[in-house]
């Protein structure tokens, strides 16, 4: 996989669903996520991610009533080395209704994508093709990249 070779030294940028992917362990993309998570935890790169994700992941464990799987997403933002999950600020909250001015993105995809930026990240690795890649910011969508 060289596109995880490019990454190696940088920031990357995190959408809620690469995780989803990993942690649920959807079949279409474990061989794509979880080498990722692995060279993040082996301090390849570092991830950011926008605790919007947090409120993202947590919807479905809550609706199942799964505490378990709400603690291993808990454990995975808030806990894991490589990977930083940033709070909602007024700098990013503009930065991101500037993105939504810009390129009509929803409102969480414009908060993820300005934390990224926020942070220094210059990739965001998402499922969304929808979303522009930027001058400082590329998309890398997991539908292009990964391995069938």
């Amino acid at each position: 996989m060289e596109w995880l070779e490019t990454l190696e030294g940088q920031v990357v940028g995190l959408d809620t669903a690469p995780l989803i992917y990993l942690i649920e362990e959807n079949p279409a993309y474990l061989k794509t996520v979880r080498p990722f998570f692995k060279a993040v935890d082996q301090g390849k790169f570092h991830v950011v991610t926008s605790v919007i994700t947090l409120l993202e992941v947590l919807v479905h464990p809550f609706r199942r009533n799964d505490a378990e799987l709400a603690q291993q997403y808990r454990d995975i933002l808030l806990n894991a080395a490589g990977l930083t999950t940033v709070l909602l600020s007024q700098e990013i909250a503009e930065k991101a209704a500037r993105l939504r001015a810009q390129h009509s993105i929803r409102t969480p995809d414009a908060i993820q994508m300005a934390t990224a930026m926020r942070e220094g990240a210059s990739f965001f690795l998402t499922n969304d093709a929808r979303l522009p890649s930027l001058p400082t910011l590329q998309v890398l969508v997991l539908d292009e990249l990964r391995e069938t």
